[in-house]
């Protein structure tokens, strides 16, 4: 029998495969479970619209992460830190901070779990800090530090 899996199943598939199962094993545990649903006709051509839209989505996506990526490259976002004498610094600048002040100054609303420091900002400067919009896509932002 054939069957489209709604979720994950171990050892069978994984969810959106259409995987061939025992006319009892399918049946009882996983349409049972609601772990699938008999492929038929109807259910085959609703998988594949879905899996035409995700793609769509997909693209859309992966479109407007380039776009964002552009507009990124071309800014410079600047973060002040509290510096003692002789340019000595307190703390360092983590990316909630550069990314509060890229919402501050640009507008741009970015995640900061998606900002990857190298190394914490300890001075002052300008920083290169990659920024992972899309799985394929990465911007490099500039950020300088300033004293305040």
């Amino acid at each position: 029998m054939k069957v489209i899996l709604l979720e994950d199943v171990k050892k069978v598939g994984k969810k959106g495969d259409v995987v061939d199962l025992n006319d009892s094993y399918a049946r009882n545990v996983v349409i049972a479970k609601k772990l699938g649903i008999e492929a038929t006709s109807k259910a085959l051509n609703d998988l594949k619209l879905q899996n035409k839209n995700a793609d769509r989505l997909a693209q859309e996506n992966y479109e407007a992460a380039l776009e964002l990526a552009k507009e990124i490259e071309k800014i410079k976002v600047d973060v002040a830190i509290k510096t003692g004498s002789g340019g000595k610094t307190f703390g360092s600048v983590s990316s909630k901070e550069i990314s509060n002040a890229l919402k501050e100054q640009f507008g741009f609303d970015v995640d900061k779990k998606k900002m990857h420091l190298p190394e914490a900002l300890k001075n002052l400067g300008t920083y290169e800090v990659p920024v992972k919009l899309h799985p394929k896509v990465t911007a490099t932002l500039k950020v300088h530090v300033s004293e305040d």
